[in-house]
């Protein structure tokens, strides 16, 4: 509990500090929502031209772009210190202060920028599935919106492992690698989609190595009520998520690896 309400504190203080500019943070915020909105006009447009992929309609589709891009806009508000950990604080010896302060690394850094401006992204997620339930049928009922939450929490947990793996690298390479970016804002692209109109190769890579279909398709699938193409029977859809868990996990593994390597950059 106590570590509970040093974060609140952490992120008050980020908030607070956020909103002394309220004009700025209001912009950003709606500058995100946009963004992300313009994308979705994007996939609208491949469907108004063909009028489905594969079976998937428009509605369909739009269930999972909103849960994907809600997944991950709060998994980055949660990371932030992790994104900037090799260019703001291995490289200026900031770390080093963290690990003197008798609190958990994970607990300074997940504190480190509550960015307000992801709400923006969170609400285009919200605004979709809104949209999604009413281009097709979508019976919620109390396991329905349980899965759908149980899914969520599995998205933001796998996002947060990527994350952390992209941190956990910078202790080798004292910057961030970019290359990175393939498995987080690339993740969000290809789950925006149904799993099944990838090739098979990827489909496993997106299944096995890195679970975004367990977090996404096989709930969504639950959701919408569809039988899986592919043949997964629908129990899947209810325990997948807690791939996004084990993913978290690994990567924490691998994160305190990091930290034992760790040297510190002299200055």
């Amino acid at each position: 509990m106590n570590g509970l309400r040093l974060y609140l504190r952490y992120a008050s203080a980020s908030l607070r500090g956020q909103a002394q500019y309220p004009a700025s943070a209001a912009l950003l915020i709606v500058g995100q929502f946009f963004a992300t909105i313009v994308e979705l006009a994007a996939v609208w447009a491949l469907f108004e031209r063909f009028g489905s992929v594969q079976g998937w309609r428009y509605g369909e589709v739009a269930l999972f772009y909103g849960l994907v891009n809600a997944q991950f806009a709060l998994a980055d508000m949660l990371t932030r210190g992790f994104d900037v950990l090799g260019a703001e604080l291995l490289r200026t010896g900031a770390f080093d202060r963290l690990l003197l302060r008798p609190r958990a690394l994970t607990l300074q850094l997940t504190g480190h920028d509550v960015r307000l401006s992801r709400l923006g992204r969170v609400a285009t997620g919200v605004v979709v599935v809104v949209f999604a339930t009413r281009a097709v049928p979508i019976d919620w009922t109390a396991a329905t919106v349980l899965l759908a939450l149980w899914a969520l929490a599995g998205g933001v947990a796998l996002f947060c492992g990527i994350l952390v793996l992209q941190a956990t690298l910078a202790f080798w390479t004292i910057d961030s690698l970019e290359v990175a970016n393939v498995l987080t804002y690339g993740g969000v692209e290809a789950g925006q989609y149904p799993l099944s109109i990838y090739e098979r190769w990827f489909r496993q890579f997106l299944t096995f190595a890195v679970p975004l279909a367990c977090v996404a398709y096989f709930p969504v699938l639950v959701i919408l009520g569809r039988t899986d193409p592919l043949g997964s029977p629908p129990w899947v859809g209810t325990v997948s998520p807690a791939a996004g868990f084990m993913f978290l996990a690994l990567s924490s593994v691998a994160w305190n690896r990091g930290v034992g390597h760790y040297a510190s950059s002299g200055t």
